[in-house]
This record gives C-alpha cells, structure tokens and sequence, in this order.
C-alpha cells in the first residue's frame, strides 16, 4: 500500500501514523446519520478505529448533536422524507457551528430525489464528498454512468470532474475506487490498496465516509484527515482480505485490523 500524489510526491506515513494516534487518543464523538442497512456496521468500525460513534437521526435532536459532535456523517444510502428533513436541519446546524461535516451521495445521478437532496444539501458547503466515480460524475453534472450504489466509471475517469467539484464547492473529494483518489481541486492524492473484496461486503464504503468525519474531528486539515482515513481504510482492507476465506471472515478480520493496526 503506497500513497502519492499524480505528480509522485510521496504522502508522508509519518502523518498517517500521527492522525491515527490522535484519533485513538482523543475518540472523536461523531455524529453519524447513515442508511438502515450500514448503521450497526458503522458503528463498530468507528469503534474498532478509535472514535465515538453516536446514531443520533431525530429531526428534533440532530442541530444540537451536531454543535457538540468532532464530525458529522450525511448518507443518503435509504433516504426518505423524514430523513431528509433532519439531514437538512444537521448540515446547517454543522455548517453554523463550523463542525466539519461529511455528504456520501450514494446513489446520486440514479434516482431523482435522493440527487435533489444531495444537491440541497452541498449548500450547507460539506467539508468532504466521499463517493464512487458514478456518484461524484452526477454530482459534477455528467450524465449518466451509475447503476444503483455501485459505479461503472472508474475512479481515474472522474477525477477531472471531481476537481472541479472541490473548487466549485469548497469541499475536499474523495473518489473511491481500485484506487481512491482524494483531492481539493488543486491537490491531488492517490491512496491504492484495499481489495476487491471490499465491494461484496454491505457497507463498507459507507464506513469510509463515517472514518473520515471522525479524523476529520482531530486533524483541521482536511486534505490531510481525507487522506489519513482513506489510508487507514486500505491497510486494514488490505490485510483482513490477505487473512480471510470469504465475505463472512472478511467483515471480522477487517474490524480485527482496524483495531489492531499499529505504527
């Protein structure tokens, strides 16, 4: 597992490790607001990494969790209206508060309401997109590409559109795939690693999004905590699947190195 950027300045290990301990150190409370299908999942990754996990999804509680939470996770995996309104109320009260908060589209550019939620909520200005190459195309305007929560674009392919996307929108990008590509429109960051495997297993894309809301709530540079996440993500993706003998072992191993990875 290696991480440069295109022009092969190599990303520091050093300020990974770092990030890492600051994480375990300080367990960052992070608001977690994501599908039904990932949530019990994302909690335990965010607890085997070394951050604080809270399921907070009332629209009557969101705003003020999300003044008191490190970082915010939005996902829209099963989004309805009653979610949308206390996504909309969370990303402003992140926003207001200046808490960093993070948008996973999944499935944007596939179906019209849930896109039209993701494009109001970009408005609260997120401090992270994290999502495959179909979603950030559709959100940086391209056409077509997607087929439900999975891409059929490679990472690569987005990366002009995703840069745009960052200058556009302030955020940092994340382009998840065989290669994540993490950048701010000027910057950009390319993590390889994890695993194929990775993909057949529910919700560990998901996860991604929750770990970079939490480094998020210990490291200000968010190139930097994007980076740190995605790295972490790949080493512990990557070692659980050389140790596992299918979807099942794969999901324990994976918390298994996640909380055992080491300096």
């Amino acid at each position: 597992m290696s991480t440069t950027t295109l022009n092969e300045r190599i990303w520091p290990a050093a300020e990974i490790v770092e990030d890492l301990s600051e994480l375990r150190k300080k367990a960052p409370l992070t608001h977690v607001i994501t599908n039904i299908v990932v949530t019990n999942w994302t909690a335990n990754v965010l607890l085997a990494a070394g951050a604080s996990p809270a399921m907070v999804i009332a629209e009557e509680e969101v705003a003020e969790f999300a003044t008191i939470a490190a970082g915010v996770l939005i996902n829209v995996g099963t989004v309805t209206n009653t979610d949308a309104r206390a996504m909309r109320v969370a990303a402003a009260a992140a926003h207001k508060a200046g808490t960093p908060w993070v948008i996973d589209p999944v499935a944007a550019g596939a179906l019209r309401f849930r896109t039209e939620i993701v494009m109001e909520l970009l408005s609260q200005k997120p401090t992270a997109i994290r999502g495959n190459a179909s979603e950030i195309l559709a959100l940086a305007g391209a056409v077509g590409g997607g087929k439900g929560v999975d891409s059929t674009a490679r990472s690569l392919d987005a990366l002009p559109l995703a840069k745009e996307l960052a200058e556009r929108t302030g955020a940092i990008v994340a382009v998840s795939g065989e290669i994540d590509y993490i950048t701010n429109g000027k910057e950009t960051i390319a993590v390889s690693g994890g695993h194929p495997i990775m993909t057949k297993v529910t919700g560990v894309g998901c996860s991604l999004g929750a770990l970079i809301a939490s480094f998020l709530g210990v490291q200000k540079d968010p190139l930097r905590a994007t980076v740190s996440a995605s790295a972490v993500f790949a080493i512990a993706g990557s070692k659980a699947a050389a140790e596992s003998k299918g979807t099942g072992s794969f999901a324990v191993a994976f918390l298994d190195q996640l909380s055992n990875l080491s300096a």
